[in-house]
């Protein structure tokens, strides 16, 4: 049984792109990527045919994708990538 594959990948790099760009609120993510998994259970495609544990580990890839790429932003006066969170804490 594997868990993870070529596709988790896929999945992490979807997620973590609309977490970045897509600022939506997490139900509509849970409810976008269980009814993706869900959809895989009918598609007649080589890709969708996976075993429950790849499916429940795809769930985690996806909220773990989608977590890191909502926590990250662009800063434009810097030009570089930052983490919110550290943008929010007190200074010395």
């Amino acid at each position: 049984m594997v868990l993870l594959n070529m596709y988790s990948i896929s999945h992490f790099i979807i997620w973590s792109t609309a977490g970045r760009f897509i600022r939506t609120n997490w139900k509509l993510f849970f409810l976008l990527s269980i009814g993706w998994e869900l959809l895989e259970l009918i598609l007649p495609f080589e890709f969708a045919i996976e075993d429950w544990g790849n499916k429940c580990m795809d769930l985690v890839v996806n909220t773990l994708g989608y977590y890191i790429g909502s926590r990250m932003t662009f800063n434009a006066n810097v030009g570089q990538i930052s983490n919110t969170i550290s943008q929010n804490q007190p200074g010395p």
